[in-house]
């Protein structure tokens, strides 16, 4: 951004080195490309930082936009020229090798085609008006867009395609395939293209391009001369115009009288030699040439048809083929140059219809396509062939009649040489070869000497390089080295499956892949004829297929809804940073939307780049078929670390400065590159991979990919993700994302969590209409709250009203508070169960109209039970679980009462016990106790004393606090009890924090072990994290470290007590030691049990790889010689470890499994 130099130099290092760095391309020819890419990434630099130093300095003027255009249209030209290389080429030899690698590629290259256009768009417009300062910024944007896309995909491919075409491919093959690719383009072109190329490269790169070319090239001498010379031009004459000129503007037609420069004949020049006086009459001779051969061609087809023998027809299908390019190209040719010049000669307009049209093209090219398989379709064949003849005749005719006759008048044979040289010179090198070739062969003596002669004269706007070689070029085709019959032997050879025609293999190609971007193989006629289409396109396949994810009731459709709130957020970041300029007061806005996205979207990428691709990969036809996306991830950091950068400039400045303006330009210009290589990664994602899930997994096996993806998912970011997901979508949409999360996290504690957190979740549960009441044990911990519950409906159902009287909190509904203390606050005004209003609210116990469960008669009590027992609406489970805690409620209460009485503290003000500070370290004064380093102390509600953490309550009472009924806690410095929170709230202590970590939910204060919080335990975990070091297995509800992620999975596994101690696993703080068969132990229990035992307390199964002591028994057993009545006798027996019957030889302790070897079996 008009940092010269030193910015170009910065821009380049963001960029990772690319595998192929540091080859050469004599062993490497392939890596030709590579040189290209360097000359792509300098001009691209170039333009940019001209238009940006513009942008900034005001210094935008007609002539700059000018020169822009120039140079961007000499690019393009070059860029579409090279993608359809690789598309035609290189893509199609390698997919042939490696499945799965292009198609994304030939997707990329249509996008940056279609960002092409708006660059031109803006410049149309500046060109009319060349004030519009704002217009060439947005000029400046879209080139900054183009180049960001056009260097990430290079960098891509040298990352991905070219080493693999290295790997593939001899050095020789490349060659091959290089020089196809030199044959695609046309000759005027490849003139212009290789010194601009060497413009970027230094002087040991341009020497080994020059040895590469040597060895591309066919053993030609002239040939290699003529790449040599443009190679090696010497700087000053392709400085400035000349380099983007001659080339670009005829094949994008832009001649004019002024660029043909012709001399008209009243002021005639030199005189030519009376052979080459009229020269176009040489072109008599090519319609000569072009009628003769589809006579022939006819009659072979004849022939064919009347032998009804098909062996020789691909030959004519090749011949029908190549003639039916060269009159494409011709008739080109007379549209753009001829005619043109004849206009502007007479100063009129013409119009003259092409050779062959549109539809007979499309109808040949169908035929060809399947190339004749019966003789319904030969006579079809015939018949259009025929057709076209006809018509070609007549045209042919009206051209000899009407049109070179006015040339001929009107055109000195200067300027007739000029047309004809400029025509063959728009032609690509290789079918200018073939053409020459296959009109030389129907030349006589007489003729050839003619053509030769003109040939040789030459024209002073071509160079004589390309003269010489079109001249050696007839000669040899004319010295009988190449008879029509060996011509037409090679041009089987060359273009059946190269790249101006569709052979079998690629034609497979296509049929199996609808979503290959180019489909065809006609870049030479095609790239810049708009005017006819390919002859070889598979005519079944349509632009308008393309296939967009609909999105239905699959757990991968979150990631698509996902996908959406990124486009839409990464556009509101655009528009954000284009208002920055003018609006500085929107930069903490945007700085933490960006920190929000930022995050959310490396998460997602980590997760599709660890999870879902390997997944899809592991599926064998889809190998490397998400690599490239793999690379994009890797890469877009980078324009995440350029805006960071940026931000933090901007930050360190203060006012309106000529500096904050050119920040904000170039935040605004990375902000614009980033949404559109992010959105078009996203859309090929969409068009490419995802759909592939539904093909190749069931709903199941999605569903466990995307649990697999959420469980890497640390609860903070969920916090920022899901408000920020909900905002881009409707309510339907929001209700779809919540019901498939947790139908994923089912057998968690994540819909415990959301209560917690998220006061959206109220609402999806409002939305989707619950009308009955779910009870879960997982949920719903206290008894009180689930027989209040059923009391509720009960009474609102027979009372009419009475519902509102009840102040109990819903099980299944719970509600969502900002933070603990808000929620802690509003329990004893919301929660009957709450002891101090149990103990002593009588205006509570009167409004629930005497069905409290402590006001219930023994018989009252039974009453409901039966009424419970009755209930049509409640299954069984429900049923079982409501008269249990019914059973249990009035105990309970009793319980909490007594507590309640029984505290000294429990009923007026005063200090509190423990009130106190204590110490972790009494020496260095440290807060804390031998289980936690923190600064306060928390009111433990259950016995109203203070203590240092929850354990230290447990291990010193006789009961276990509820740590989520704690809300208040005491900061050991100021002795204050306060409402539970990260900070000291008092003045004289200002913000002091109780510790480094604090979940709110678990009232965890830590000052030393990194912990977090997993969501789907719903508790506090040792270690970096989810998505760090851990993973929770959505199935098992357990975090994982990362090394088990393959593992036996269990459900539920965690949930259920050591089979050595008998504690709770779950909320267990021991390590624990996850068995080969899937059962769980205490790593100590582990410790102690393997040392007299080796098979699962559970389901005796071996608890590791036993083959060392099943060998020891197998020397052993063989030393014992058994007694002769049990010799020959055998047991049935069951394998413990493969679950197989078998039978074993007779022995009182130790079974061989005849399946498996184990001695892990018992006797049936």
């Amino acid at each position: 951004m008009g940092g010269g130099e030193s910015e170009k130099e910065e821009e380049e290092e963001d960029w990772p080195a690319p595998c192929v760095t540091g080859a050469r391309l004599v062993d490497a020819p392939v890596l030709f490309f590579v040189a290209t890419h360097k000359a792509f990434r300098g001009e691209l630099s170039s333009l940019h930082r001209a238009a940006a130093e513009a942008a900034v300095g005001g210094a935008v003027g007609r002539e700059l936009v000018v020169d822009l255009r120039r140079r961007l249209e000499f690019l393009k030209l070059v860029f579409n020229y090279h993608c359809s290389a690789e598309d035609e080429v290189i893509f199609l030899a390698l997919d042939a090798q490696v499945k799965n690698v292009v198609p994304t590629y030939s997707l990329e290259h249509k996008s940056i085609e279609a960002n092409f256009g708006s660059i031109f768009r803006h410049l149309d417009r500046l060109i009319n008006n060349d004030e519009d300062s704002q217009m060439f910024q947005e000029l400046l944007f879209s080139i900054g867009t183009v180049q960001t896309m056009i260097c990430q995909h290079m960098h891509k491919e040298e990352e991905q395609v070219f080493p693999l075409v290295m790997k593939k491919f001899d050095p020789e093959q490349q060659s091959q395939l290089v020089w196809q690719y030199i044959c695609s383009v046309p000759t005027v072109l490849l003139e212009e293209f290789f010194p601009w190329m060497t413009l970027y490269l230094t002087k040991d790169e341009k020497l080994d391009l020059i040895h590469c070319i040597n060895l591309i090239l066919p053993k030609e001498r002239l040939l290699q001369e003529v790449f040599v010379s443009w190679i090696q031009r010497e700087e000053s004459s392709y400085k400035g115009e000349n380099i983007y000129r001659k080339g670009c503007e005829l094949l994008n037609l832009l001649s004019d009288s002024k660029l043909i420069a012709p001399q008209i004949h009243g002021e005639l020049g030199q005189q030519l030699d009376k052979v080459c006086s009229v020269p176009i009459k040489g072109v008599y001779l090519w319609h000569a040439a072009l009628r003769r051969d589809f006579d022939r061609i006819l009659e072979e087809l004849y022939e064919i048809r009347s032998s009804d023998c098909f062996s020789s027809l691909s030959s004519v299908v090749v011949q029908i083929k190549f003639i039916a390019d060269a009159i494409i190209f011709y008739s080109n040719s007379l549209d753009k140059f001829f005619h043109r010049f004849l206009d502007i000669a007479k100063n009129s307009v013409s119009s003259c219809s092409p050779l062959i049209d549109e539809y007979q093209i499309k109808c040949l090219r169908s035929l060809l396509y399947y190339k004749c398989q019966d003789l319904s379709q030969l006579e079809m064949l015939c018949q259009e062939l025929e057709s076209l003849v006809n018509g070609l005749a007549e045209k042919l005719a009206f051209l000899e009649t009407e049109i070179f006759p006015s040339i001929i008048e009107t055109c000195t044979a200067e300027t007739q040489l000029w047309l004809l040289y400029t025509s063959l010179s728009t032609m690509p090198l290789g079918m200018l070869k073939c053409i020459v070739s296959w009109f030389s062969a129907h030349l006589t003596d007489n003729q050839s000497n003619y053509i030769l002669n003109n040939v040789k004269m030459g024209c002073h706007s071509i160079s004589n390089s390309f003269t010489s070689l079109l001249h050696e070029w007839v000669r040899i085709a004319r010295s009988g080295k190449i008879s029509t019959d060996k011509f037409r032997q090679n041009l089987i050879e060359t273009f059946n499956g190269r790249t101006f025609y569709l052979s079998e293999q690629n034609r497979t190609i296509i049929l199996s892949d609808h979503k290959r971007a180019s489909s065809s193989n006609g870049m030479n006629l095609h790239t810049f004829y708009k005017t006819m289409p390919p002859l070889q396109t598979n005519p079944v396949i349509s632009d308008n297929d393309a296939n967009f994810p609909k999105l239905d009731s699959r757990p991968m459709d979150l990631v698509f809804y996902i996908h959406r709130a990124l486009v839409e957020d990464l556009k509101y970041l655009v528009s954000l940073s284009a208002k920055l300029s003018e609006n500085p007061g929107l930069f903490p806005e945007f700085k933490n939307r960006f920190d929000i996205f930022h995050n959310i979207y490396q998460i997602h990428s980590n997760s599709e780049d660890e999870i879902a691709f390997p997944a899809l990969e592991s599926k064998g036809a889809l190998r490397n078929i998400s690599h490239s996306y793999c690379i994009d991830h890797k890469l877009e950091v980078k324009h995440f670390t350029r805006i960071s950068t940026t931000l933090n400039e901007i930050s360190e400045l203060h006012g309106r400065g000529i500096e904050h303006y050119r920040l904000c330009l170039k935040l605004h210009d990375t902000c614009m590159a980033m949404h559109k290589v992010l959105s078009d990664h996203i859309y090929r994602e969409e068009v490419e991979i995802f759909p592939l899930f539904r093909q190749c997994f069931s709903i199941e096996e999605e569903g466990k990919i995307l649990g697999q993806m959420l469980g890497r998912t640390r609860a903070e970011a969920i916090q920022k993700m899901l408000p920020w997901l909900m905002t881009y979508l409707t309510s339907d949409e929001q209700n779809a994302v919540m019901s498939s999360w947790l139908k994923i996290a089912r057998n968690t504690k994540f819909d415990e969590w959301l209560g917690e957190w998220w006061e959206g979740m109220t609402r999806h549960n409002n939305n989707n209409n619950i009308s009955t009441v779910e009870y879960s044990p997982s949920v719903a911990s206290d008894p009180l709250e689930v027989v209040s519950k059923y009391l509720l409906k009960e009474v609102g159902t027979r009372g009419g009203g009475a519902e509102k009287e009840f102040h109990f909190e819903k099980v299944d509904e719970p509600k969502f508070g900002g933070g603990a203390e808000e929620k802690g606050s509003k329990k004893g005004k919301t929660r009957c169960d709450d002891v101090a209003e149990i103990g002593n609210n009588k205006e509570c116990r009167e409004s629930n109209n005497k069905e409290h469960p402590l006001n219930m008669t023994q018989e009252e009590l039974e009453a409901t039970i039966r009424r419970v027992s009755r209930d049509s609406n409640l299954d069984s489970q429900k049923k079982s679980h409501i008269i249990q805690n019914l059973l249990m409620s009035r105990w309970i209460i009793t319980q909490k009462m007594s507590s309640q009485e029984s505290s000294p503290m429990g009923n007026h003000e005063g200090e509190i016990p423990g009130q106190s500070p204590s110490y972790r370290d009494p020496q260095n004064l440290t807060f804390g106790c031998s289980h936690y380093k923190r600064n306060c102390k928390l009111v433990a509600p259950c016995c109203n004393k203070l203590y240092t953490c929850i354990r230290c309550h447990d291990e010193l009472t006789d009961h276990s606090v509820d740590r989520k009924a704690i809300t208040k806690m005491m900061c050991m410095k100021c002795m204050v009890i306060q409402p539970v929170g990260p900070k000291c709230t008092t003045q004289s202590c200002n913000g002091f924090s109780m510790a480094r970590y604090y979940c709110k939910i678990c009232k965890l204060f830590d000052d030393e072990r990194q912990i977090y919080h997993c969501p789907y335990c719903n508790l506090c975990r040792l270690g970096k994290g989810l998505g760090i070091e851990y993973f929770h297995c959505m199935k098992c509800n357990a975090c994982m470290s990362k090394l088990l992620f393959v593992h036996v999975c269990r459900e539920k596994c965690l949930e259920d007590n050591c089979p050595i101690c008998h504690e709770y696993i779950f909320t267990s703080n021991s390590p624990v030691k996850a068995l080969p068969c899937g059962h769980l132990m205490h790593s100590s229990c582990f410790q102690d049990y393997t040392r007299s035992h080796y098979v699962c307390p559970i389901c005796s199964k071996s608890l590791g790889d036993m083959q060392v002591y099943f060998g020891m028994l197998d020397a052993l057993l063989a030393e014992e010689k058994m007694p002769e009545e049990y010799s020959g006798q055998t047991q049935v027996i069951l394998c413990n470890d493969c679950e197989k019957r078998g039978t074993a030889s007779f022995h009182w302790l130790y079974h061989k499994c005849p399946n498996c070897g184990s001695y892990n079996t018992r006797l049936l």
